[in-house]
Parts: C-alpha cells; structure tokens; sequence
C-alpha cells in the first residue's frame, strides 16, 4: 500500500501543527485586542481636522467641511445643551453633524462635555462641590462640579452614552468619541488645581485609586457603547495627591500613566491619547511631547491651544502679530518626528482658521504632511 502523495501528507501534517501550537501557545498564536500599537487601518483617524464649538443660541455653520485641507471635524458639544431636561434629548445639533459629516466624506470626533456643564437634573442627588471654571468660556465662573467618582453622577452620564450610541453609533462618519465623565471644564482629564482647589479636593476624600477606578469604569462603558469608534483620552496633569491624603508632586504623573495603561489594556487598537494645548510659544507644557513620545505605539492627537485669527492668541501660537505664520510654526511643531521618528495621526484646528483666507495655504501645506 502506497503512502500519500507529499503533497497531501503536508497538507494533512501542516494544519496538524498549528492547531497543536495554538493550544500549547494561544497568547503568541492570536492577535491580542490589547496589543498596544498604532493601526495600518485606513479608517484610523488622520489629517488636519476642524475645531468646532456648538454656540447654543446658533445655528450649525458646516462651511469649513468642504475645505479640501480639512480631514475631519471636532465637535464640542455641552451635555445640558442636549439633554436640559432628562429623557427629552435634543438631537438637532447632532443630526447636522453627521448628516454634513456623512455628505461631506469627512470623519467626526464627538466630545460632548459633562462635568460642570452637566444638565441640572443630573447633579440632583449626587455628590458636588462649587469650583471656578478654570479656562476657556465662563472661566472663573463658579459652578457645581459633580466628584469623580459620584455614581449617581456617572449612572445617568451612561444611560446618556447609550443613547448616544443607539443614534449615531453606525454613522460611517462617527470614527472617534472622547471618552469623559471623571472630568470638569472639557473632556480633558484635568481638575480644578490650584492650592485652595487642592485643599478642598482633601476635604472631600479625593484619592487617586477613587479617580483611576472612576476612569476604568468610564472606560469599560466605553468600549461596550461605542465597538465601532475610536476612543480618545485628551490627557493633561492630575492632582498632587496620593493615597495617603497627602500633598505628592510626583502623584500627577503616576496617575496619568495608570489611566493610559488601563486605557491600553482596555481598548488596545481602538485607543487614542490626545492632548489640547498645542503651541509653537513660550512656555511649552511636557504633556504635548509626553503624547508625541507615544506616535507610533498608539493612535496619537493634537489640538491648538487657540486659533491663531484670535489677535490675543498668536503671540501664544509663536508669532506674534502674524496668525498665518504661527498657525504655520505650530503645526510644524506638532508634526516633529519623536525618537522612533513618527508624528501624530492627526492636528486639530479651530474653526476660525479655517475658514481665514489668511490661512489656506497654511492648511494645505499642513494636510500635506500626512501624506
């Protein structure tokens, strides 16, 4: 009796030993959702993309949406704008956001804020304590700010995520959302910090294992609501603050990197770190080369501080006096190459500068680096 040829003898033999090396080595045999890497992915988001801020009392403008630079859109959008009143959502904004976003073939990131722009309904019942508003519109506005880690808070900030994704979630459009909810002013991670704000934070028991497991919890409903996104963290410093109550410089550190790591394990491919105070300027934050330093290992963005039409704003930006010029040295400057020589996957701009005439040939130069 003859054997079988070779060829079938290795095509029996071959799938033989795989399966025997996924059983004996199921970590190194499958590709893990955790692998903390950037995607090759054509649909991660990248290019220049527009900043743009809902004003309540207007209407939506889309116009910078058909700028040829322009790759995506930003939106920020307050949650009580949505939502004033509980199960009664508004969704007109958002229902022209991805009707223009979808027409227009261009991506969107969500970033609705909670924290001290939380419906009033929301705050009933829940933990607050009044802070000043730390920057940007209404700063030093003193407001009720929901802590943390509330649970009443953070029940109805995820029954609202749900509905958020139930409407929008299958948009071709809708490629990342900002994850938030243990945040203040946006959707960054960052909370009131000055040393009276300090004081008060130890009043109320804050600790950094109460604001990390806030954060998982925020992540994991995340990752359950929004399977299809993207899910940005836009980093910036904690608070001082370790375990013990104590005043601990190097707490603000170590309690970034125990997010992002959570963060990573998390949502693995689908992770994005963002930071938003990008500026070719004087004094320069680390937290913007802190996320360069990730370009390449994750899905890495940058937002302006400012748009540089502001007069006040380009003298931050690095040119002082000369919008184009600064918009033009700071987008240089969030392209530099880290030390594995890789750049950002994507820049975020004001509204304003888009739509400039100034500025175009800023922008096409810009979108040409993501090339």
């Amino acid at each position: 009796m003859h054997g079988a040829p070779r060829s079938v003898s290795l095509a029996i033999h071959i799938p033989l030993v795989l399966a025997c090396t996924l059983l004996l080595f199921p970590a190194a045999a499958m590709t893990q959702e955790n692998q903390p890497r950037a995607s090759t992915d054509n649909s991660i988001p990248s290019g220049l993309v527009v900043v743009i801020r809902n004003k309540p009392d207007q209407a939506l403008d889309l116009r910078s949406l058909s700028n040829p630079a322009i790759s995506g859109v930003a939106f920020q959008i307050h949650w009580s704008d949505i939502e004033p009143v509980q199960g009664k959502p508004d969704w007109s904004k958002l229902d022209q956001l991805f009707n223009g976003a979808e027409s227009s073939k261009r991506w969107v990131q969500l970033l609705v804020f909670p924290g001290f722009f939380s419906p009033g309904w929301a705050l009933e019942g829940a933990e607050t304590e009044p802070f000043p508003i730390q920057y940007g519109p209404g700063r030093g506005t003193v407001m009720k700010l929901p802590m943390p880690w509330d649970t009443v808070y953070l029940s109805r900030w995820f029954a609202f995520l749900k509905q958020v994704s139930d409407r929008y979630g299958k948009s071709p459009a809708f490629r990342v959302v900002a994850a938030d909810g243990p945040t203040s002013v946006s959707a960054e991670m960052t909370l009131p910090d000055t040393p009276e704000e300090v004081d008060t934070w130890l009043k109320v028991s804050y600790t950094p294992r109460k604001y990390i497991e806030a954060w998982q919890k925020v992540l994991q409903v995340y990752r359950a609501d929004f399977p299809n996104q993207y899910i940005s963290l836009i980093v910036g410093p904690g608070l001082n603050i370790n375990d013990q109550g104590k005043v601990d410089p190097r707490e603000r550190a170590r309690t970034r990197k125990e997010v992002i790591d959570q963060a990573i394990g998390l949502l693995g491919r689908r992770f994005v770190l963002q930071n938003s105070d990008l500026h070719a300027g004087p004094n320069q934050h680390p937290v913007t080369e802190f996320v360069m330093s990730y370009s390449g290992r994750v899905i890495t963005g940058l937002e302006m501080r400012c748009a540089a039409a502001l007069g006040t704003c380009s003298a931050a930006l690095g040119a002082e006096g000369d919008p184009p010029l600064a918009l033009q040295k700071s987008i240089a400057k969030g392209m530099e190459p880290n030390s594995e020589g890789k750049h950002i996957d994507y820049l975020e701009i004001y509204e304003g500068d888009v739509l400039a005439d100034a500025m175009q040939s800023v922008l096409r130069d810009g979108a040409s680096l993501f090339k």
